[in-house]
């Protein structure tokens, strides 16, 4: 009888630990702790780092080094100023002020370790970082310096940059019912570069491995699609919206953006949410970048507002471009003739191509989607002259019956401070009558900044293909 009730006893104080557990999950988290109204919470636990990234972003240039403690970002020793790296012997230059910086922090934190009371200056600065004075933590800390090096400069150049992509992107996001916040991930992955590479192989404006990216693009020798801003945008919407829909929130959808999303999965079912993580969890590889990565995305929001509202700052304009399909293989020699456009520009709206299909090693491949310019898409009789010169024919032009009419290729524009109807028509070369009259305007000059026009480009549909040759009888 009695163990019988020891073991009732036992059952239920196993049932009470259970739910205790569960319960102390539950309101660690709470959307109530996480302002579940937002979609983007800033939770106090996250605020130090989110702090740190914004001044990384907004303070510190690339010439500052930010040395700081990994585990507590805000813990900030000192900052080393770097010399520029187009100075000549500017990395060994630099990587001595950082070992010094290094060797004069390990130094005073072994002192204070030692109950050495802080003299200098900067041993006085270093003491206030730790409250508690505890001589514990100056040892541990000795092992978790870290330098980081600013990126305001880089961060504000990505803003410029995005400009010539935000409207399509913002597009996109909108078709994939996306917060159109996320289109701030690639100023934390790249500065809106896509011809940015990371030493994890990663590349292009999204900063796709080249595992991840083979799920959603093209990527062989002849095309790297990951290069290509609209396309691994595409792919970029695609991958958060399985994120978001798997995950349930966007901190851990986008902490798996960086981190993958099978390992965020193992990390929530041992955590339970988004916080639980960011404190404690610490398997495989979810280390610093992963840890700061979805406060990285805040900060950068936050960076990237103030900078778009400043008036002083004029982004790059949109290409006026139009696109196609090839529907067969085609060398990249016969589009320069046919369209009359050079090498530069064509691998400058085609970062896709690949090296042996630029150099004429191998040819376009069939079904690759041709960006060009919106002003060169309209084939010119001349352009389809047979040059004697040429050994091989021009690729050959099939264009829509002159009883049906050109097809209109649409292209916006968003109106930039100190733009005028006449100066955007100069921009895109198009006839001022033509830009107001498909905008619906009569007065030269009355736009707004932030407005979208539609730039008219009439343009005709071509397919190129290789000519059949046929046999002489």
């Amino acid at each position: 009888m009695v163990l019988s009730l020891c073991r009732a006893g036992h059952k239920r104080s196993l049932s009470i630990l259970f739910l205790t557990f569960w319960l102390h999950l539950a309101v660690t988290c709470s959307p109530a702790f996480s302002s579940a109204g937002e979609l983007f919470p800033l939770y106090p636990s996250i605020r130090p780092n989110v702090q740190f990234w914004e001044n990384i972003y907004g303070k510190y240039t690339t010439n500052q080094g930010v040395m700081h403690d990994r585990n507590h970002l805000d813990r900030v020793y000192t900052v080393v100023e770097l010399v520029p790296r187009q100075v000549p012997g500017a990395a060994r230059i630099n990587s001595e002020r950082i070992k010094t910086a290094r060797q004069q922090i390990d130094t005073i934190l072994l002192q204070l370790g030692n109950g050495t009371p802080p003299q200098t200056r900067q041993e006085r600065h270093i003491a206030s970082l730790f409250p508690s004075r505890n001589q514990a933590a100056y040892l541990e800390a000795r092992g978790n310096v870290r330098m980081q090096v600013g990126q305001k400069d880089r961060f504000h150049r990505g803003v410029v940059r995005s400009g010539r992509y935000l409207p399509q992107f913002k597009q996109i996001f909108a078709a994939h019912g996306l917060p159109l916040e996320l289109l701030n991930l690639p100023h934390v992955e790249s500065s809106y570069n896509y011809t940015a590479y990371s030493k994890a192989g990663a590349a292009g404006l999204w900063q796709f491995i080249r595992t991840t990216g083979s799920e959603y693009m093209t990527i062989n020798d002849h095309v790297d699609e990951r290069l290509d801003p609209y396309i691994s945008t595409q792919a970029a919407a695609r991958l958060l919206k399985t994120n978001y829909e798997q995950l349930k929130t966007w901190p851990l959808a986008i902490t798996a953006y960086n981190y993958g999303r099978a390992g965020t999965v193992r990390a929530v079912r041992a955590k339970g949410c988004y916080e639980n993580i960011f404190k404690s969890y610490d398997q495989g590889h979810f280390k610093f970048a992963s840890r700061n990565f979805y406060s990285e995305f805040l900060a950068a929001m936050r960076v990237s507002r103030q900078l778009y509202a400043d008036p002083n700052i004029r982004l790059d304009r949109p290409d006026a471009t139009v696109t196609f399909r090839l529907q067969q293989s085609v060398p990249i020699s016969r589009i320069h003739t046919t369209f009359n456009i050079s090498q530069q520009e064509l691998t400058r709206l085609n970062p896709a191509l690949r090296k042996p299909v630029l150099d004429g090693v191998q040819p376009l491949p069939q079904n690759y989607l041709l960006r060009l310019p919106a002003g060169l898409a309209a084939i010119q009789p001349a352009a389809t002259k047979v040059r004697k010169t040429v050994s091989t024919p021009p690729p050959t032009v099939t264009q829509v019956p002159a009883s049906m009419p050109t097809r209109s290729i649409p292209v916006r524009y968003i109106v930039q401070p100190g733009d005028t109807t006449s100066s955007i028509a100069r921009h895109f070369e198009v006839p001022l009558h033509e830009l107001l009259a498909v905008n619906g305007r009569q007065e030269k000059n009355l736009i707004r900044v932030g407005e979208s026009l539609i730039i008219p480009s009439r343009v005709q549909v071509v397919t190129l293909y290789k000519p059949e040759h046929k046999r002489k009888p």
